[in-house]
């Protein structure tokens, strides 16, 4: 516990069991402070409306409910999106690009009330105590951090309901049957916990709630055509819309096709492997348009690069170090890096499966006279002499290194090798 006075405390709520649980908690241990409850909607399904009366009922004195979607998709998943962010090759990073955005509106509020500590419901074996925190210190380094799962007794689900009963919290159909921890917002949903804990269990076909069993879905095609501007998504099927309503619009599509679907074992930040399973159907749609969009945009050493940076804005996105000079460094190389992707990507959607049916742009580096098969204004013979400097250093190394010691030099060898003449 803090050794000075802590009289008001922001608490980033949920209206889950933890936070609901945490708020008497609070005020039990730290002499009656008042709690103020910050709950962000990034795109999740809940009763807005009873949250208040559920966070205030638990013992907060106020909630401040933000819609934070359109900025969630404009300011944090356009940006990852476009660096082509994907946390060891699987993972969308959903839940790890939320929990720095919700952590800065939670720091927002408690300097607007004055408040001396902020608090979160994350356990000490996950990841999203690391990305609040980090967030808390980038942005408000002075306030107290209160993290009750680090400090209090309570271990287990059925623990924390137990307290929650006790002290007449509401907890609506909460219970030990309700076996799936779950996260949603408006770019994935994420199940963790029940038969998932055992790595060799296949998922139950009822846990998946967003994205239908891909032997569910239409036994047709569907095709959606979508427009990016300099590597941000900006219209469908030919219609200009805002972030949110593409996602929205993907989300369905995906949805309905039984695409987006992942199953990971991923690597936490304190160390430990962790089974997770996540369903991202306008994500995955969005990634795998983006890339082909850029094969054809993106010259070779501008796309190797990206590819680079995007495995390290993976580990930072993951690892909440979202604001910090590193990720906004990086974010200047994809901004210009992604100057030219401009264009149009036609996807095909079917029974789970994703494929390009067509991409075209007016900065396309694809020029089809030099690439065709047929009669072209390449001319072939021109390779002679790249190939010859090319393969310069391979062949001088070769040469040299099967010369036995006091051999003699392997000049003729080279200048024949390169394709040079005496005159």
């Amino acid at each position: 516990m803090s050794s000075k006075p802590i009289k008001k405390i922001v608490l980033a709520y949920s209206g889950g069991l933890d936070t609901s649980i945490i708020i008497p908690w609070l005020k039990e241990h730290y002499d009656g402070a008042e709690i103020i409850g910050v709950c962000t909607n990034v795109g999740q399904d809940e009763d807005w409306d009873a949250m208040e009366d559920k966070a205030l009922a638990s013992g907060a004195s106020k909630l401040h409910v933000l819609d934070v979607r359109e900025e969630f998709a404009r300011d944090f998943l356009w940006p990852m999106l476009r660096a082509g962010a994907i946390y060891e090759t699987k993972y969308l990073l959903g839940t790890s690009i939320a929990r720095p955005l919700q952590a800065k509106h939670q720091v927002e509020v408690a300097l607007k009330e004055g408040a001396d500590a902020v608090a979160h419901g994350c356990t000490g074996k996950g990841n999203d105590q690391v990305r609040f925190e980090l967030t808390y210190k980038a942005l408000a380094p002075h306030l107290e951090v209160i993290a009750p799962w680090r400090l209090w007794d309570i271990r287990s689900r059925s623990a924390a309901i137990e307290y929650a009963r006790k002290n007449n919290i509401p907890i609506g159909d909460i219970s030990e049957e309700n076996i799936y921890s779950r996260d949603w917002n408006i770019w994935h949903m994420s199940h963790e916990g029940g038969e998932l804990e055992n790595t060799w269990n296949r998922p139950k076909k009822e846990m998946y709630l967003l994205t239908r069993d891909p032997k569910d879905a239409p036994d047709k095609e569907t095709e959606v055509e979508i427009e990016f501007e300099r590597g941000f998504p900006i219209g469908l099927d030919g219609e200009r819309m805002k972030p949110l309503e593409i996602l929205s619009r993907l989300n369905v599509i995906g949805g309905e096709n039984g695409v987006g679907r992942t199953d990971l074992v991923e690597t936490r930040l304190v160390g430990m492997k962790s089974r997770g399973v996540y369903e991202t159907p306008a994500g995955t749609i969005l990634y795998a348009a983006l890339r082909e969009l850029e094969m054809i945009t993106l010259d070779f050493d501008t796309l190797s690069m990206k590819n680079q940076l995007a495995l390290k804005y993976a580990e930072l996105v993951y690892a909440g170090k979202w604001f910090t000079l590193f990720r906004e460094s990086m974010d200047a190389y994809m901004a210009k890096a992604g100057e030219y992707v401009t264009g149009k990507v036609r996807m095909v959607l079917y029974k789970g499966n994703l494929s390009v049916a067509g991409r075209t742009s007016p900065y396309s580096l694809y020029i089809e006279d030099l690439a065709s098969f047929g009669e072209s204004s390449y001319d072939h013979a021109d390779a002679t002499g790249f190939i010859n400097l090319y393969g310069l250093a391979t062949g001088v190394a070769a040469i040299v290194h099967r010369k036995a010691p006091g051999e003699g030099g392997p000049a003729d060898e080279m200048r024949a090798m390169a394709g040079f003449h005496e005159k």
